[in-house]
């Protein structure tokens, strides 16, 4: 029996209603990778497309064996759409992009450059967007928030372009929204992220997937990475330390009521401030107590399981659970 030897770069597309656009979107792809001295793949997540988008990659995957095709059962998002696809892809470099021909195929072979010089995953820079004002500002206002909550500051933590080592895909967490925020996530896990200015070009068939609805969930989401990259591991940090803070205004609130009551003849019983006082300490203990509880789950489930270290000869080796 004859293998096919497995590519080298996947590519992979998220694509809902883009029909106009992927002709010319393989073709790009096609003369992008000639450049490359290396085997390559493309596949092509259908995100629920309600149009002709799955016609015109079944048509180029029976002309071109190097073009893939997955179709979702309806519209998922898109970080299911390239959880899809990262589960299928079989290269060791994978590189992202939308369909929507906004990003230059042009760009790939600068994105792998970056990642044969040490990084892990390249992000672009959509340093001059072509976009209406109104998705500018607020992605500008995005980014740099992201980047404060986060640590790291990135111009352009959205941009659909992006270069990584297929396991650095492999390993964040993709549902929900969370492809706004691979870099951040990948980051954290302690892969070397780099921002790489790429061209952005206008969109000339189709409309946008995405309104300002998007930023009112990504701000959710944010809260989402907050609590996995930074008390991933340690969750009585998150919920001990909400708990401690209402725990001690409730504290102080109760302290103060009581010097009123044993100092004055001002009744307290009806106070709000007493009530007040009453639910923060409520709160403070069921806080802790969720804290406690996450902390048990972990231990009982192997906190160290999927931590990666470094030996002598820096080969990644996964970690035994104690």
């Amino acid at each position: 029996m004859t293998h096919t030897p497995l590519p080298q770069v996947s590519l992979l597309t998220p694509a809902k209603n883009e029909q106009d656009n992927l002709p010319r979107l393989f073709a790009e792809i096609s003369e992008a990778m000639e450049q490359q001295d290396r085997s390559w793949e493309l596949l092509v997540v259908d995100d629920g497309s309600t149009d002709g988008s799955w016609q015109v990659i079944s048509e180029h995957a029976v002309r071109d064996p190097r073009i893939r095709g997955i179709r979702l059962r309806r519209n998922f998002g898109k970080a299911a759409a390239l959880a899809a696809g990262v589960a299928e892809v079989r290269g060791e470099l994978l590189v992202t992009l939308d369909a929507d021909l906004q990003d230059d195929p042009a760009e790939i072979p600068r994105l792998l450059a970056e990642l044969d010089a040490g990084a892990d995953l390249v992000s672009g820079h959509k340093a001059n967007r072509q976009d209406p004002l109104g998705k500018r500002l607020p992605s500008k206002v995005f980014n740099w928030f992201t980047g404060l909550i986060t640590g790291l500051k990135l111009s352009d933590h959205n941009c659909g372009l992006k270069a990584a080592r297929t396991e650095v895909y492999r390993r964040v967490p993709l549902y929900g929204e969370l492809h706004r925020y691979i870099p951040a996530l990948a980051h954290q896990l302690g892969y070397r992220v780099v921002e790489q200015p790429v061209h952005h070009r206008a969109r000339l068939h189709g409309k946008s997937k995405y309104g300002l609805e998007r930023y009112l969930r990504g701000a959710l989401d944010l809260l989402t990475v907050v609590a996995l990259t930074r008390y991933g591991r340690r969750p009585a940090h998150l919920f001990g330390g909400l708990g401690m803070l209402a725990g001690t205004i409730g504290t102080l609130i109760l302290l103060y009521l009581t010097g009123v009551w044993m100092f004055t003849d001002q009744p307290i019983g009806t106070r709000p401030l007493l009530t007040l006082g009453i639910l923060l300490e409520i709160f403070a203990v069921q806080m802790i107590s969720v804290g406690l509880l996450a902390e048990l789950v972990l231990h009982r489930t192997g906190r160290d399981r999927d931590v990666e270290v470094l030996v002598a000869d820096q080969t990644p080796v996964k970690a035994s659970a104690a």
